[in-house]
């Protein structure tokens, strides 16, 4: 096991000279079924529910109309609450997530982003992402999505093999997954979708198939995830039997050869694009760029000239809800100390297979370059990683080890 070697943080900040890019990510908290693997933030709808609310669901994929405009119009009071920290600041992109964004109607996302637009400056070319399941598709219904502004669609795949897609309580089959691509390449231009490995009782063959089927689709992104057993999930209190760490490691190395002989480039742990089509909302993350994060649970981390804040909105739906419409969605807020700030940076700054130049950290986080450098210097000797004047990489083998890679960099207790 690694040991951070970065000590007390003594240098002065440096006032950021200029602030970093602005994304804004919008939660919707609802799923049809929650999936046993997932932590995310979701509920189920429910037929009924408690504390008055009305009913969530209205038919078999869509939320109750009064829940959906009560949400609606939440999302804009929080939003509006947020102002006065970003004011003036313009939006590069906007993920709407969750749960299952594509439950809303197209009106209500409609009447979502026109609400943005009207109180934020956003980027003529900005990335706007909808997150979609198979399960949700309806051929009117998208293309409404793409005329209220939607230009980039991610949808939640997981697997082409109805076996593993029931091992892990999908909602959706194979030929569901399929019309969805198809449904969704009628409107959008800009698709990723979602693929998981290492899942129950698959062979390396069948995660290689599963890849092999969305690259001959000819969407623009792929994300290839290995599923993991989170905590608070179903799947951790009643463990289904996966593929060991070896046959898991295999299925890593085919996915990735694969992808890169059909022209697609790993730019991140998880990602793979077609050139120029790397999810830009996603690499200002990943580049400590700062996002406001409106809806039930989401999270905000906002730059300013002398400090960085981390934000957190209530959880429950039913509380959020209440708080936003009063005005006062945020649950915690918290100011990120200098201690912890190369740790912050280079846990998503070295998720990038290419790594990141120096001056941007001084740029993103307002310290030196060289409170990086006992974390460097350790991580150089482990073969972690590699550097030259101007930039830091992960090696392959900081790729395949990236939590011990970045504990080098935990701050000293």
């Amino acid at each position: 096991m690694s040991v951070s070697v970065i000590s007390d943080i003594r240098a002065s900040r440096i006032a950021l000279t200029a602030l970093p890019p602005l994304s804004l990510y919008v939660h919707v908290p609802w799923c049809v079924r929650k999936c046993p693997y997932c932590d995310f933030n979701s509920h189920e709808l429910k037929a009924t529910r408690p504390g008055g609310l009305p009913a969530a669901v209205n038919g078999p994929a869509a939320i109750d109309p009064q829940l959906e405009n009560d949400y609606a119009r939440a999302l804009v009071a929080d939003l509006e609450s947020a102002l006065p920290s970003v004011w003036g600041r313009r939006l590069t992109s906007i993920f709407v997530g969750g749960g299952t964004p594509s439950l809303l109607s197209a009106q209500a996302l409609d009447r979502i982003l026109s609400a943005v637009r009207a109180r934020l400056p956003v980027e003529p070319d900005a990335e706007i992402t909808l997150e979609a399941n198979p399960g949700t598709f309806e051929a009117g219904k998208f293309a409404d999505f793409r005329a209220a502004g939607v230009n980039r669609l991610s949808i939640g795949i997981q697997s082409f093999n109805p076996l593993h897609l029931k091992a892990i309580g999908r909602i959706h089959d194979d030929g569901q997954a399929r019309n969805a691509i198809d449904i969704a390449q009628r409107n959008f231009d800009n698709i990723n979708l979602d693929l998981m490995y290492a899942l129950p009782e698959q062979t390396p063959e069948q995660a290689l198939q599963d890849v092999t089927q969305a690259a001959a689709c000819g969407v623009q992104h792929i994300s290839a995830y290995h599923l993991t057993l989170e905590p608070n999930t179903l799947f951790h209190r009643n463990p289904p039997r996966l593929p060991d760490d070896d046959t898991s490691a295999e299925m890593q190395a085919a996915i990735e050869a694969l992808l890169a002989e059909r022209g697609y480039r790993h730019y991140e742990t998880s990602a793979f694009s077609l050139p120029g089509r790397e999810s830009r909302h996603n690499v200002n993350y990943w580049t400590f760029g700062d996002y406001l994060g409106i809806g039930a649970g989401a999270h905000s981390k906002v730059s300013f000239a002398d400090r960085i804040v981390r934000e957190m909105r209530y959880k429950h739906p039913r509380e959020y809800l209440q708080k936003a419409s009063a005005g006062t969605p945020m649950q915690s807020t918290q100011g990120v100390e200098d201690g912890e700030l190369p740790f912050e940076f280079m846990m998503n700054a070295l998720r990038l297979i290419d790594g990141f130049e120096l001056r941007l950290f001084a740029e993103r986080v307002g310290l030196p370059a060289d409170a990086l450098t006992p974390g460097l210097q350790a991580a150089e000797q482990a073969g972690l990683i590699e550097r030259d004047h101007a930039r830091v990489w992960p090696t392959l083998r900081g790729q395949r080890f990236l939590n011990d890679l970045l504990q080098l960099f935990l701050p000293a207790r």
